[in-house]
């Protein structure tokens, strides 16, 4: 298999030191600046240097582009116009609403890792960044089924879990798990930095609890402005949500009623104990078996709605028969409850479905 990728810092580095290293796939790589390109190489995350965007990506099976989010649409039509018309073209940023509004090419899925760390650069990055994390695509209807198989099992190879959802869906999640932290991160640093809560000139000691809440406060503001600006829409309204959550809170404080305060803190406890146990669940898998008509958006379809559901795939395959006429879209499903919901889902949607 041949892998390119485009934009070689931590996550992109990391993307071709994995497929090199899990798929034995050939990788190679573009970036802008050509130290980042040498230091690709000396790291083994390519295989050779190229000269330019488009011979990284000529003959490719999968492209990732890895950039910060306002350079992505341009990059990602360049690379779209270079590769080939079985290549499957999918990104890394952190909002999908207007990159896939952008992009209605079939080739392309729109992804986002949910991985990092506190340092950046190819020198930082690493084969096993993505080992059990979130990995969200955002298919379209018009998106090719083989090639968002293919993506697929990339990514599972990568050691990463595929996870379908809608664009908008996405961006309204991240704003509220992701970029939402980070403007708190901001606003909590500067009231503690600049006296908001006494002395202006006294700088407090900071304890574990601001350390924990505050460790992503002034992120590379050149990735993170991107991400602002492109998410603003649904960021604004959680940034309201949560001042009338505080403006609740206040309220109760100055009521002075100890058992409100009590159930509001055990409520929260609560919260946060189901939201860590979803997100560490795991069991056995079981496969179900979807026969499907040869359709756009059919396999786009199943993903998207499961993923709506809160049923993760873990792996998916596309059998196709010899005249292309139809297929059967098997897919692996963690925990029997999990596999049940999916079975009740598909045949809702008017998909015969069956357990091998």
């Amino acid at each position: 298999m041949r892998i390119a990728v485009i934009g070689l810092g931590l996550i992109g580095g990391s993307i071709a030191l994995a497929a090199r290293e899990r798929l034995q796939a050939q990788t190679l790589g573009w970036d802008p600046d050509p130290t980042v390109l040498e230091t690709a190489l000396t790291r083994g995350a390519i295989a050779s240097r190229v000269g330019s965007l488009a011979d990284a990506v000529a003959g490719a099976d999968a492209v990732f582009v890895a950039a910060p989010v306002g350079s992505l649409p341009e990059l990602i039509s360049e690379v779209l116009a270079a590769a080939s018309a079985d290549c499957v073209v999918s990104d890394v940023g952190s909002t999908k609403r207007a990159i896939v509004a952008a992009h209605s090419d079939e080739r392309f899925v729109g992804g986002h890792p949910l991985a990092g760390a506190e340092t950046a650069g190819i020198e930082h990055a690493r084969a096993d960044l993505f080992d059990g994390a979130t990995w969200y695509l955002t298919p379209t209807q018009t998106t090719e089924g083989i090639l968002y198989e293919r993506l697929h099992r990339i990514i599972s190879g990568l050691g990463a879990r595929p996870t379908a959802l809608d664009a908008d869906t996405h961006d309204r999640l991240l704003a509220l798990v992701s970029h939402l932290p980070h403007v708190f991160a901001n606003v909590l640093v500067a009231m503690a930095a600049t006296g908001s809560a006494g002395d202006a000139e006294w700088l407090p000691v900071v304890g574990p609890s601001f350390r924990d809440a505050t460790r992503v406060a002034g992120a590379n503001s050149g990735i993170w402005t991107d991400i602002y600006m492109s998410n603003r829409d649904a960021l604004m309204p959680v940034i309201d949500e949560a001042i009338a959550q505080l403006t609740a809170v206040r309220q109760t404080l100055e009521g002075g009623d100890p058992a409100e305060l009590t159930s509001w803190n055990e409520a929260a406890g609560d919260d946060h104990r189901r939201l860590m146990a979803h997100q560490l669940a795991g069991g056995e898998w079981h496969e179900l078996r979807v026969p499907v008509p040869n359709q756009p958006g059919v396999v786009a379809q199943l993903a998207l709605e499961l993923g709506r559901l809160g049923v993760n795939i873990a792996d998916l395959a596309l059998y196709t028969a010899a005249d292309m006429s139809e297929g059967v879209v098997a897919l692996w499903i963690s925990g029997e409850d999990d596999a049940s919901r999916a079975e009740r889902l598909i045949g809702d949607l008017g998909f015969p479905v069956f357990r091998p």
